[in-house]
């Protein structure tokens, strides 16, 4: 029933911390703290969205229930290819509701970046390789999602020693961030004259694509103390005879920012909050990555013994 449906998704919670945050917004000084107040902000439209898509829901299975009651009452089968269509739609978009209840991580609906590194096995570990990022490429092709290669090293003579490629389809990090580990290949090994059985690894990373846009870097003037004072080097007319030069001091940071080579202070401030707003967006930049790292987890040992899935390939 959407009453369950609405409990595994945790809407009733949703609502709860929805109305919480837009209350920590009207708050005083709340704007003061810029890195946490757009965490904040960012939570918010994700939180709206969720409820949104769960209430639209809930309103096209109400006008298809009355649809479907007018139908009974006025005995109108003209109606039925309508009723039929919108359960249909229904169903759909309760399926995919189920699937997000599975995928409920924080980057679960986002594009996701996957990397194959050649591991213990030589040539063999760089064809092994290859196959996995066709068979990946094949099963993005199949859920319809796109692909789009990002690097790529050719191995010695065959295979790919590394490749790495995008994939930008819904929920695609969520369904693939399980592949993260190393793969076991055992096979007959097509290039040995002998045909003997080799084993061969090869590693997968899967790591979410964080949205540039994301980021919005807003400079409280009541954060940032601002000094003039006498520009030192070469400039325009009113260098070295008037207080030019401007140095910017983020509070909530400590980053500093000096600015004297323009002719004015006025253009001298301008061009200092230019780089602090570069600044802060480098901070969270800088952030951003060290969250991958810890999503990426600990490094892989890309040999025997610490495999995630193993594959045997009989002649």
């Amino acid at each position: 029933t959407l009453q369950d449906l609405e409990k595994a998704l945790g809407i009733p919670k949703d609502r709860e911390e929805l109305a919480a945050l837009q209350k920590e917004t009207e708050q005083d000084g709340f704007w003061n703290n810029i890195e946490h107040s757009q965490k904040v902000s960012q939570q918010i439209k994700r939180l709206e969205h969720r409820i949104k898509k769960y209430d639209r829901l809930v309103s096209e299975w109400e006008d298809t229930v009355t649809l479907c009651e007018m139908a009974q009452e006025e005995d109108d089968a003209s109606l039925l290819p309508e009723v039929t269509a919108g359960y249909d739609n229904l169903e759909k978009e309760i399926s995919e509701r189920r699937l997000a209840a599975l995928l409920s991580g924080e980057y679960d609906a986002n594009n996701a970046i996957l990397t194959f590194h050649a591991g213990a096995g030589g040539t063999e570990a760089q064809d092994w390789t290859e196959m996995l990022y066709k068979m990946y490429s094949h099963y993005a092709d199949k859920k319809g999602w796109k692909t789009r290669l990002l690097d790529l090293v050719p191995g010695e003579g065959i295979g790919l020693d590394r490749v790495s490629m995008q994939i930008e389809g819904r929920h695609a990090y969520g369904m693939l961030r399980s592949e993260t580990g190393v793969h076991r290949l055992v096979r007959i090994s097509p290039t040995d004259e002998k045909k003997r059985r080799h084993t061969t690894f090869a590693a997968v990373e899967v790591v979410p694509v964080l949205e540039e846009n994301d980021i919005e870097i807003e400079i409280d003037p009541n954060d940032v103390r601002v000094d003039v004072y006498r520009s030192s080097g070469p400039g325009g007319q009113s260098v070295n005879t008037t207080d030019s030069a401007v140095r910017l001091t983020h509070i909530p940071t400590g980053i500093v920012v000096t600015c004297q080579n323009e002719k004015s202070q006025l253009q001298n401030k301008e061009a200092a909050f230019r780089v602090l707003r570069g600044k802060l967006y480098e901070r969270e930049e800088q952030a951003r990555a060290a969250e991958l790292a810890e999503l990426k987890g600990e490094k892989m040992d890309n040999s025997f013994g610490s495999q995630i899935r193993n594959y045997v390939l009989y002649p």
